[in-house]
This record gives C-alpha cells, structure tokens and sequence, in this order.
C-alpha cells in the first residue's frame, strides 16, 4: 500500500532532515558529499532514508510504476573487456553468440506488451552496431511496430553521430547506455574502452531527442565513496531513466569471486539513488534476486524505485514477471499505460 508524505516528519539524523528540505520540499538533489552520508547510514535509519524516498518518487514522479521487458538479438562474443560481464568474448564464460530472428524478436515484443510493460529493449553485445546489425534493427523495429502497440528502446553499445541520428528517426523511444561505475572506478572495471567513450554516447542521444537510460552496477569492489561519485555522476548527466543494477557474479569473468552485495547496502543505495536524482525513472534491474530477496524487493519499490524490468535479464534470471506484476498490485502501485512520445 503506498503511504502518503508527512511533511511535518522531523528525523534524529541530520542527512535526512537536510533531505527533506532541499530534494522533498525544492526539488533538489543531493550532492556527492551528502549522497555520501546517506550510504553510510547506520542500519537503524535504513527504513527512515527509504520512506523519505519514497515520499520524494511520489512528490517528483507520481505513483505510476514503467514496467519493461528486454532481449537480446546478438548475445555473447563481445569484443569488450567488461569484468562483470559473461558475454564478453575474451573471457572463458559459458555463454556463447547467439542471433536471435526478427520473428522470434516480434514474438517477444508481443509477450512483453501482454505483461502490461510499456517499453521494450533491444540489446545487441557488441562495442557498437555495423552495418549490417543496423539493418537487422531497422527492419525490426518496422516489424514490431505494425504488429504492437509499445514503446521500442535500443541497447547497441558506443554510436557513431550518424548511428545516433538514424535511431532518432527511426522512432527508437529510449537508447540505453550504461556508465555502470564512477570515474574514478572505469578503468578497473573495463580497459577496453574509457569512460569518456560512454559518456560521448550518452550526450549523443540525449541531443538528437530521444530519452537517455543510463545506469549503474553496484557491488563490483568500488567504495562507498565512488557509489556517491557515481551517483553524482549520473545526476550531472540527466538521464530520463536510470537502471540500478546489483552485481551477480557470472563463472569465468574477472569478478566471479566478488561475491553478493549486503542487502541493507543495496537499500542504502536505492535511497541515495533517488535522494540524488528526485525526477529521474529508477528502475530495479539485474541482481535483486540475490542481493534484496522478496523482502528487499518490497523494501526498494517502497524506498523509491518507480520501474522495473519484468521476466529474465541478458544473461542471468529474473523473478518471474507475474511475481513483480502480482507485488505492484499487492502496494497499490498502478503500472504506467502507453504512451508513445515518438
């Protein structure tokens, strides 16, 4: 059930005072110092810094929840060197590449739009699409689109100006392009290609028109600090959505021994994410399941996230979408209708 604000709430803590005034009453999110103070809340405050979210999505957002659905036309054997990622082909992972057909991608699109999601992702593992992969994503896009009524994002890695442009025209909705880690973090994380890179992207997208989703996975060994770096990151960078991601270890990448972020970690986190972008869709993506449980999944879609992604991930599974779908019920939460803006 969604609990209504109470601005006349006073806090023992001083971040969530100063929180409730600058990001619940002005609209103002936090800075990197003050993130910095939420992510290191002691546990007892954890259920007063995630209502206090929640009370922000709702003042900010509303209390419609995006659901959305995504697959994979080209899985594995990417030529990256992402340490979190199984589908990078210079690991010794299991997954291997795999095409997926347009009419096995129309099929998809149709199961995800009956689940009540509104956007669906096409994700390719690839440092950037060629020219014959932007062929095969023009052509299905036109076939979704004379077969189902929803909102059509894309997820090609690193694009070119003209690449930009041609999705922008083609009535991409939203592209995805993940900073995943602070600044100060990337180079740990992947070498093949800089940070700098991704953010090129980024502002690509958001200057040709279409809504950035730009996200970031926590529990890779970063710090408290450059979880607040890099939430402050994407805060400067303004994406329409924002996908908080949790590391599941996959066999045969360079952090498979990284083991599972806290829980209550994980909660602090959603908190902070939203105390420091208060307009921004965030949205619950891979690695809950492990991290939060059912009951931190509860916990985070009553602590600020107002998206979710439905059914399984790229590579790793999901909760089933009829679980996720049967919670939003269970609190109230109504599930955001169609719209297309392209």
């Amino acid at each position: 059930m969604i609990t209504q604000p109470n601005p006349s709430h006073t806090s023992s803590y001083p971040i969530l005072e100063t929180a409730r005034e600058q990001v619940f009453r002005n609209g103002q999110g936090l800075d990197e110092s003050q993130l910095l103070e939420i992510l290191e809340l002691p546990d007892e405050a954890i259920p007063e810094a995630l209502q206090l979210a929640h009370e922000v999505r709702l003042a900010h957002c509303g209390e419609d929840v995006e659901v959305e659905g995504i697959i994979s036309i080209k899985t594995g054997g990417c030529p990256e060197d992402c340490h979190f990622c199984s589908q990078s082909g210079l690991f010794d992972s299991p997954v291997r590449g795999v095409w997926l057909d347009i009419p096995e991608l129309v099929k998809a699109a149709k199961e995800t739009a009956a689940t009540g999601a509104t956007e669906f992702c096409i994700v390719a593992a690839v440092r950037g699409p060629d020219i014959k992969l932007m062929n095969q994503i023009k052509f299905a896009i036109d076939r979704i689109n004379q077969e189902v009524d929803i909102n059509i994002a894309c997820s090609l890695g690193m694009l070119t100006q003209r690449q930009v442009d041609q999705l922008a025209e083609w009535g991409v909705h939203r592209y995805n392009h993940n900073l995943e880690t602070a600044r100060s973090y990337f180079p740990e994380v992947v070498t093949t290609h800089s940070y700098e890179e991704r953010l090129d992207t980024c502002n690509m997208v958001k200057a040709a028109g279409m809504e950035l989703c730009c996200g970031a996975l926590i529990g890779m060994g970063e710090t408290t600090a450059q979880r607040a770096e890099l939430a402050s990151q994407l805060a400067a960078l303004e994406p329409h959505e924002v996908p908080l991601n949790f590391l599941n270890p996959r066999p045969g990448t360079p952090l498979e021994n990284q083991g599972i972020m806290d829980g209550k970690d994980a909660l602090r986190a959603i908190a902070a994410f939203r105390l420091a972008m208060p307009r921004t869709v965030l949205r619950y993506a891979g690695g809950r399941e492990l991290t939060l449980g059912d009951l931190g999944t509860r916990e985070g879609l009553m602590g600020g996230i107002n998206a979710v992604i439905v059914g399984n991930y790229l590579t790793t599974l999901g909760r089933p979408a009829d679980a996720d779908l049967k919670l939003l019920v269970e609190l109230n939460m109504p599930i955001k209708e169609l719209q297309k803006s392209l």
